[in-house]
């Protein structure tokens, strides 16, 4: 019989079940156990001038990197180095200004013991993350958090699963104190996320994207109907903009205000650009963020908004095909 004859749905749907309950077990079981030697290691990496320095052999090296990441993306300089690779020149990265974060369920890993007295001989504050306190790495760290866990989801308890799960969340919950210890908000977190749909809502303002001189449908309040519906058709905003001689705006005039004359049976040949359309516009300053006028444009119910200064100015309009072609929406 085969693997796949044998195979047991309801089974996989419990063994699967466990496994999630041993690990949300797991972090439970630590969260109290958190305290004085996890504000210490807050307090050392906030104290330190250099980078975290995080080194992990085996799965605990898989999610040192996560955590190494983690750190950087959340005002924290850090960056990973292989214990294997440690000992045969990767060493130097680490610097006595470092903090060096060594995690190890067992605190067992020769590779990453192998380096240690070489860092406790460089000075360098030792953040220990490992499953037991009597364990080399826990002797040589100056600070010992621990991760440990009653047992593993794996049904043989012998995999690394509850235990990395641990390590992980463990090392979000540094990097979130962190992160609130340092004041970190949204906008140092698009910094360093720049290409990313947060980035681009936190970091793009109206005026890189907003549509400006010769591209405005821009009239006169004394320029012809007629003319000005040509100015609409050539600048595709659907709209068109009626400013005074010092360019401020004195109205709007849209598709949707066409229409509603056509309907009334007004004759348009005779009529002004000053004489239709809105005179309160929708409006945003350049330096407003773009989604700030995305946000607008979804209240409003409109496609534009005009972009002008604090004395009433144009200074451009913004499509809403403009927020989607940069992907602030």
């Amino acid at each position: 019989m085969t693997h796949s004859q044998r195979f047991d749905p309801a089974r996989a749907v419990e063994m699967a079940k466990e496994a999630l309950q041993i690990e949300a077990q797991a972090l439970q079981q630590m969260a109290p156990r958190l305290g004085d030697s996890f504000a210490a290691a807050v307090h050392a990496v906030l104290a330190c001038a250099g980078r975290v320095a995080v080194m992990g052999m085996g799965k605990s090296g898989h999610v040192g990197r996560k955590i190494a990441a983690t750190l950087a993306s959340t005002g924290t300089p850090a960056l990973f180095v292989h214990p294997a690779e440690a000992s045969h020149g990767d060493l130097g990265m680490v610097t006595a200004k470092d903090v060096v974060l060594a995690l190890s369920n067992s605190g067992e890993s020769d590779e990453l013991n192998a380096v240690l007295p070489v860092l406790k001989r460089l000075g360098v504050v030792i953040i220990a993350m490992t499953g037991r306190a009597d364990s080399s790495l826990a002797r040589h760290a100056t600070i010992v958090l621990d991760s440990g866990v009653a047992k593993e989801a794996c049904p043989l308890n012998l995999a690394p699963t509850a235990s990395t799960t641990a390590q992980m969340a463990l090392g979000d919950a540094l990097a979130v104190a962190l992160l609130d210890a340092r004041g970190f908000r949204e906008e140092d977190f698009a910094r360093s996320h720049p290409g990313g749909a947060l980035g681009r809502k936190l970091l793009t303002h109206v005026r890189d994207l907003m549509r400006s001189g010769e591209a405005l449908p821009r009239v006169s309040p004394d320029t012809p109907f007629t003319e000005m519906m040509r100015e609409m058709s050539a600048k595709s905003l659907g709209l068109a903009i009626v400013v005074d001689a010092e360019d401020r705006v004195q109205r709007v005039f849209t598709d949707g205000d066409l229409r509603r004359l056509i309907e009334r049976g007004v004759d348009l040949r005779g009529l002004k650009a000053g004489e239709v359309g809105s005179t309160n516009p929708k409006s945003v300053p350049g330096d407003a963020l773009a989604v700030e006028a995305a946000d607008l444009m979804e209240s409003a119910r409109i496609t534009v908004v005009l972009v002008q200064d604090g004395e009433g100015k144009l200074q451009g309009a913004i499509h809403i095909n403009d927020l989607m072609s940069a992907k602030v929406i």
